[in-house]
């Protein structure tokens, strides 16, 4: 399914190919922080709608991930890197995707704070 999702304010605009029904509840430093739901797709099923020039950009740790949020509302919709074989993804902040259906979603805890 084709899905739009975007910040608050919509500075930061999306387009997403999946089918959601899972998501990781990651409890990294960020992530604890942030509290988003996070899903992972192949960055070509990911597009961006608005100029990546509306991008803030935030990477720690490794560094291998890049966390995009949006300097207006602070809304962190989506973070791109690479797969340890460099396959190129994007993961998804469900919460910034009106049309999931949160409660239907299965949650998977994520320690990303021992990774």
């Amino acid at each position: 399914m084709n899905y739009e999702g975007s910040c608050h304010c919509g500075q930061i605009a999306f387009n997403v190919e999946g089918d959601f029904t899972s998501a990781i509840d990651c409890n990294c430093s960020l992530c604890r922080r942030r509290g988003g739901l996070l899903a992972f797709v192949p960055r070509d099923k990911f597009s961006l709608k608005t100029p990546r020039e509306a991008l803030s950009t935030y990477t720690f740790n490794t560094h291998v991930i890049q966390h995009h949020f949006c300097s207006n509302c602070g809304v962190g919709p989506f973070s791109e890197g690479k797969m340890p074989d460099g396959t190129e993804m994007a993961c998804i902040n469900l919460r910034c995707v009106p049309a999931v259906d949160l409660a239907t979603i299965e949650i998977q805890p994520w320690d990303g704070k021992s990774h």
